[in-house]
């Protein structure tokens, strides 16, 4: 099928490279011609695993394509994916639409034939109302469809996501957009995976109450943490045991600094604008956005507290900067509260990530960014972990130790043993889980 994106963004981009890896002709639409030459040479403008080399190996086989012109792109082809921003708008949290509804405005110049226009943009209810009255206001003669199919793509496991997900949700009751999404989605028919088709107002809500129900299990498992520190009790081992309960599961059950990231933060916002503005709070979700924030300014203080309350004139290492692993996305993440909390109490931050010390650049000032985690840690008064990458799982601890001026480490992603740091001599703070203290 010829297929358009509209948008070279993170969903665009990987939605774009995984259809064309279907076996469909895809062609990626962005308006920015520096990221499009870039991607016409190789260079992601983001960083997934893997996306490189999908994205090299179907350009060579001639079914993905990259233009700033979307006329080609548009005419003639089956289906049309909307995968703009919609970022929270400023002054009031609602998602703004302004780059869907203009997309919508292009598309409906510009098709040829029947059309299946897809929002995979998150959007609120009712965007597709909107989207297919801008559309049939500007051709009242056009042939087409609008159809909700929300993204559910994890960053740092994207790819697979998208080629082996849980489920497609796919909100139309059009039947020839039904037969396109199908046949768009036939590969995974082989791999069984669920096919949801839905009204489109129940397909939008579907996407956001998705992630805020996993915001409220992240905030959940937080705060059972801080009543665990409170208690004596083990988060991890809390974790585990309500983990296995079927009805309730053991994924998003990691305690940590607070989510962040392109999807939770706006999109548990918007959920709550929406909810609101139709007369049915979601209280619970409201509860969500308010703790979240509130811990990640927090979490500077817990920093403090480890050094004796007092990090004026010291040095603090820091091992992580984007809000996950597997990622450059600085979106809302936690050190962008924690650091400047600390710089605020006078400390100096010296930090590494593997792969977002360049975003980072732009957002935190007077940083000095270090080579890789034992550079971050040389000659500083402690470290913390914020992103639980892969490479900081296994560092060469009596090196850490020796790089430090100190012993202090607080390990904000509870991926050392308490039991191990302590008989390696730190004084090991970690989140939810007993202090061990070894020493006589």
């Amino acid at each position: 099928m010829k297929v358009t994106i509209l948008g070279t963004g993170y969903v665009g981009l990987v939605s774009g490279a995984c259809f064309a890896d279907f076996g469909h002709t895809v062609t990626c639409v962005d308006k920015d011609a520096s990221k499009i030459e870039k991607l016409e040479a190789g260079i992601m403008p983001i960083y997934e695993p893997g996306l490189d080399d999908l994205v090299a190996k179907n350009v060579e086989e001639e079914r993905l394509f990259f233009t700033t012109d979307p006329a080609e792109a548009i005419r003639g082809a089956d289906a049309v994916f909307i995968a703009v921003g919609t970022p929270s708008r400023r002054g009031d949290g609602h998602a703004d639409l302004s780059y869907v509804y203009g997309a919508a405005e292009e598309i409906a110049q510009l098709m040829d034939g029947f059309t299946v226009v897809v929002t995979k943009s998150t959007v609120p209810v009712g965007t597709g109302d909107e989207v297919e009255e801008i559309i049939r206001k500007t051709r009242p003669d056009g042939d087409f469809a609008v159809v909700s199919n929300p993204e559910f793509l994890r960053e740092g496991a994207a790819i697979k996501d998208f080629k082996i997900p849980d489920r497609v949700v796919v909100g139309t009751e059009d039947e020839r957009a039904r037969e396109v999404m199908k046949e768009l989605y036939r590969p995974l028919f082989l791999n069984e995976t669920p096919i949801l088709f839905t009204a489109r107002r129940t397909s939008e809500l579907i996407k956001y109450a998705a992630n805020a129900f996993l915001a409220v299990k992240i905030t959940f498992i937080n705060e059972m943490a801080d009543l665990c520190e409170k208690v004596g009790a083990n988060v991890q081992e809390v974790s585990r045991g309500i983990g296995l309960d079927g009805r309730i599961g053991k994924k998003f059950l990691n305690a940590g600094p607070g989510y962040g990231g392109s999807c939770f933060p706006k999109d548990t916002l918007a959920l709550t604008k929406t909810a609101n503005d139709h007369g049915s709070p979601v209280r619970i979700v409201d509860t969500v956005v308010e703790v979240n924030a509130a811990r990640k300014k927090a979490m500077a203080g817990k920093v403090i507290a480890a050094m004796g309350g007092d990090v004026s004139g010291k040095t603090i290492g820091v091992l992580g900067l984007a809000f996950k692993q597997n990622t450059d996305d600085m979106r809302d993440a936690p050190s962008l509260d924690i650091l400047p909390a600390l710089q605020a109490a006078g400390a100096t931050i010296k930090a590494y990530d593997p792969e977002a010390m360049e975003e980072a650049s732009h957002l935190l000032k007077d940083i000095q960014f270090a080579k890789n985690a034992y550079e971050a840690a040389e000659g500083a008064d402690a470290l913390v972990i914020v992103t639980e990458w892969d490479q900081f799982r296994a560092l060469d601890l009596e090196r850490i130790k020796a790089a430090l001026k100190s012993n202090v480490a607080v390990d904000l992603r509870n991926i050392y043993s308490p039991e191990d740091m302590a008989t390696k001599g730190f004084a090991y703070t970690s989140i939810g889980r007993p202090l061990i203290n070894l020493e006589p």
